[in-house]
């Protein structure tokens, strides 16, 4: 399973990728795996105001659907327009091309609250 390092994740499966005050959003190798083939994402405006722990979009697979949780508050400053048209981006690629949204984090302590990547990877060994 890979786990990369230079992120932070949530219980929930969701990955964080912090540049300053923004935040790159998508979900983990291990999420993708359990929900199998992915073929709809459904995701939330540019400058939606997002609170922590909210449900931001939806994720669609052959086996289920769920909601997409934001691991921080702020508000949308872009959305990842391919993978509307190419879910399975989000299979491939899931740390790549695969990402969901940007958000403008409104407080970078945020960001103390998250799990790196061993405390993650123990969650789902």
């Amino acid at each position: 399973m890979n786990v990369p390092k230079n992120l932070m994740y949530t219980n929930d499966h969701e990955w964080a990728k912090f540049d300053n005050n923004i935040v790159t959003i998508g979900i983990t190798d291990f999420a993708q795996g359990e929900l199998g083939d992915i073929i709809f994402v459904e995701l939330p405006e540019i400058g939606r105001e997002i609170e922590k722990n909210e449900a931001f979009g939806t994720i669609e697979a052959v086996k289920t659907v769920t909601d997409l949780m934001s691991p921080v508050t702020g508000k949308v400053v872009e959305i990842n327009d391919e993978i509307e048209d190419s879910p399975e981006f989000v299979n491939e690629d899931c740390y790549g091309k695969g990402w969901f949204v940007k958000i403008e984090i409104a407080d970078l302590s945020e960001k103390d609250k998250l799990l790196n990547a061993k405390d993650y990877q123990a969650i789902i060994d």
